[in-house]
């Protein structure tokens, strides 16, 4: 990983943003930084990166915007990176899009490995699918080109909540746990919580809800965790 890869890092504070592009440099990458949410915007928008590394608070456009506004007009894996520790927040960045979250302090390298598996879990999204479509009550999922249509009309879909609804629409109507999920979505590298998985599922349920006409295809079973199928 790391060839002709370019990641954009979206920090104020010159320090440890000098300090992460010369780790990520050294793993290869192609570093660009902007030091404010619109220029962050702008650069995200032009450079078009593989990866974006996403501070919080900002000036002129916060992080929260920012990914927002990002995940309006693209499927960017985006790492937040904030200095609040409150589960509830990071929750908020993930309710936007945001695929995975480092807080403040951190290590240059745990964030570097951070980077390697958000970047690794996307290579995966696009190689190696032998199906190109699934089907399943008017949902269409289509694992080559990571797009996800309902009664024909696309799905505003994050890359995670992409994920899931592939895992899901592989083996409808199985009950799938948290830990199953954790490990099937997000790898053996994911350094999160469960209820990062219920944020995701919360999303996606919604959005499958809406762009279905009101169809509940996500159906918790309490005590053993989702499953995927229209009743």
């Amino acid at each position: 990983m790391g060839d002709n890869t370019k990641i954009l890092i979206v920090e104020d504070d010159p320090a440890p943003a000098e300090l992460v592009g010369m780790y990520l440099a050294k793993d290869g990458h192609d570093v660009v930084r902007a030091a404010d949410g619109l220029a962050g915007l702008r650069k995200a928008r032009e450079d078009k990166p593989d990866l974006v590394i996403l501070d919080l608070m900002l000036p002129k456009l916060d992080g929260m915007e920012v990914c927002r506004t990002l995940r309006a007009e693209s499927n960017v894996p985006i790492i937040m990176v904030t200095a609040r520790v409150e589960e509830d927040d990071r929750l908020v960045g993930l309710d936007l899009g945001a695929d995975d979250y480092v807080t403040k302090p951190f290590k240059p390298r745990e964030l570097a490995a951070r980077v390697r598996a958000v970047l690794r879990r996307a290579s995966r999204d696009a190689e190696g699918n032998a199906s190109v479509e699934i089907t399943h009550n008017g949902i269409a999922v289509y694992l080559r080109t990571r797009r996800a249509t309902a009664n024909g009309e696309r799905l505003p879909l994050t890359p995670t909540e992409f994920r899931l609804l592939a895992v899901f629409s592989r083996e409808p109507e199985r009950v799938f746990s948290r830990e199953q999920l954790l490990d099937q979505v997000f790898g053996d590298d994911f350094d999160g919580f469960d209820r990062a998985v219920d944020t995701h599922i919360y999303n996606l349920r919604r959005k499958l809800e809406k762009g279905s006409g009101g169809k509940k295809y996500i159906h918790t079973v309490y005590g053993e965790g989702y499953r995927f199928g229209h009743d």
